[in-house]
């Protein structure tokens, strides 16, 4: 863990309009509240000063990556909670209908499982099965399901933009 530093509005600015850009051109939206995705933005450096990766801002991350996956922006509860909600728990990403002010943001129930169910249902190495002869394994992206055949996971989720941590041997 590395200790915090102080992020500048330029850098919340920064990270703000990234995010956004990526958001768009993969078919999300960022909170047109700029107060709160602001604030939400400068979390997420704020924890990956911390802790050396972006978790989410509303969450309390434990510190150890690797239990921390599922809660990584973009989380794996995104699609989801803006699909039903609207937007997701931290509310840093809306559906169309909250950026175009039709549909406001309520409360979003937390999807995320507590520590001891986490525990419980733990992922391992996914053992390939055989059911076809493929050249090579299958990767699937945690976060928006995107499904890739190659030797190893992209470095970079070309739907979402989420990490090569976050996919999972999936064939």
């Amino acid at each position: 863990m590395t200790n915090p530093t102080p992020e500048t509005p330029e850098d919340v600015d920064r990270l703000t309009a990234q995010l956004d850009k990526e958001a768009e051109a993969s078919g999300y939206h960022l909170n047109p509240d700029m107060d709160t995705t602001k604030a939400l933005v400068d979390g997420l450096i704020v924890n990956e000063s911390r802790y050396g990766y972006r978790s989410c801002p509303c969450r309390l991350a434990s510190g150890d990556a690797g239990d921390d996956l599922d809660i990584v922006c973009p989380c794996d509860y995104r699609d989801p909670d803006v699909e039903e909600y609207g937007a997701c728990y931290c509310s840093l990403y809306v559906s169309q209908d909250v950026k175009d002010g039709k549909k406001e943001i309520g409360s979003i129930p937390e999807r995320r499982p507590s520590s001891e169910e986490r525990a419980k249902h733990k992922p391992t190495a996914a053992k390939p099965v055989n059911i076809t002869r493929l050249s090579q394994p299958v990767w699937r992206c945690r976060v928006c399901g995107y499904l890739c055949a190659r030797e190893t996971p992209p470095g970079v989720c070309p739907i979402c933009k989420a990490k090569k941590e976050r996919f999972e041997r999936f064939m």
